[in-house]
């Protein structure tokens, strides 16, 4: 069985969609699974064992480009696959599998997608809550799984696979101190600081991790995620500043995470690399805001979520100082110590 999987653009998604490989794996132990995916998710698939080939989507994240998903889909036909499974809703991610001739077409209805799939499925959201309820389905046949009661628990959640060489490797690249555990921050997330717990708030935390504790602390995140960092680091003592490094932006996804890996817990905003924090078992605090973890939570028992409002609040903007969402700022950090006492981390 020969199946191709048109994944996610998004971190945080492709995490998720790994439950439907080990799904899709566990129903048919010799599937192979082909994911055509972005470039940038080649480190993560590498990591899922699940995964047979990556195979690279040249074209951007909104480019219809009818004639070059025609001529990818030409292509794909000699792999003879025997299914194709959408997981985004848009109308274009459903165009290679068809133009591939791939026989089975299976996704949900998303965009009005008739005829571009033969195995359409309609959602009815409230019957499945959870983003990953809604990938795992896709590996059932549509009349057996009408809700996410139907579904097997426990669902399998995801799963990343490192290499420790890899980690070593990556700690000794960005000369991380050998002599003191690590604690992980993601400080930032899409869309600006509204779902971003403040920088101060993360300052307060690493300085008493750093200079009660003996941790040192990792900042990670992306480009655009590096002048949070350096708020963060700014906001503490000199002592504590040697202690905290800031790599976003300094690393590939991949060194991110070995690294991530590498540490003892994991602090994050509502982001996909909460999501790969999750997947590689680290203990977790996830902190939320105006977006809500009913529909995208950590995947995994060793992860805490704070959140102190309820309900889902489309907010591009915050209200309070920095465009910080004020949900955000009342977390304080005696909240997360706390958390991360829970999780038996060895923080008295």
């Amino acid at each position: 069985m020969k199946i191709l999987v048109i994944g996610p653009s998004w971190v945080g998604d492709m995490m998720m969609s790994q439950s439907l490989y080990r799904t899709i794996k566990a129903l048919h132990p010799h599937a192979q699974i082909d994911v055509m995916a972005p470039q940038w998710c080649r480190p993560l698939l590498a990591k899922m064992p699940e995964i047979s080939n990556a195979i690279p989507m040249p074209l951007g994240h909104g480019a219809l480009a009818i004639g070059e998903r025609r001529q990818l889909g030409i292509q794909l036909r000699q792999n003879n696959y025997d299914q194709a499974i959408v997981l985004p809703n848009s109308l274009k991610s459903a165009l290679v599998p068809f133009f591939a001739k791939i026989a089975k077409r299976t996704g949900w209805r998303g965009e009005m997608r008739y005829g571009l799939l033969n195995d359409i499925r309609p959602l009815d959201k409230h019957a499945f809550p959870l983003m990953v309820q809604r990938y795992v389905a896709l590996a059932y046949d549509k009349q057996s799984i009408k809700s996410a009661a139907d579904i097997p628990t426990p669902i399998l959640w995801p799963k990343l696979v490192t290499d420790k060489q890899d980690v070593s490797e990556a700690a000794l690249v960005f000369k991380i101190d050998n002599t003191r555990p690590i604690i992980g921050f993601c400080p930032g997330a899409e869309f600006g600081p509204a779902k971003r717990w403040p920088h101060y708030h993360y300052a307060a935390l690493a300085e008493k991790l750093i200079s009660e504790k003996g941790y040192q602390v990792l900042l990670f995140g992306s480009q655009k995620d590096n002048d949070a960092g350096e708020e963060i680091r700014h906001s503490l003592t000199d002592n504590a500043r040697q202690h905290c490094h800031n790599l976003a932006g300094k690393t590939s996804l991949e060194q991110a995470v070995n690294l991530i890996d590498a540490c003892q817990a994991v602090v994050s905003n509502d982001s996909g690399l909460m999501h790969v924090a999750a997947a590689l078992d680290k203990p977790l605090v996830a902190l939320y805001g105006p977006s809500s973890p009913d529909f995208t939570p950590p995947l995994s028992d060793k992860a805490e979520v704070i959140r102190l409002i309820t309900g889902y609040h489309k907010v591009r903007k915050g209200d309070g100082d920095s465009g910080y969402h004020q949900s955000l700022i009342d977390i304080q950090p005696q909240l997360v110590i706390d958390a991360l006492i829970r999780l038996n981390i060895g923080i008295e």
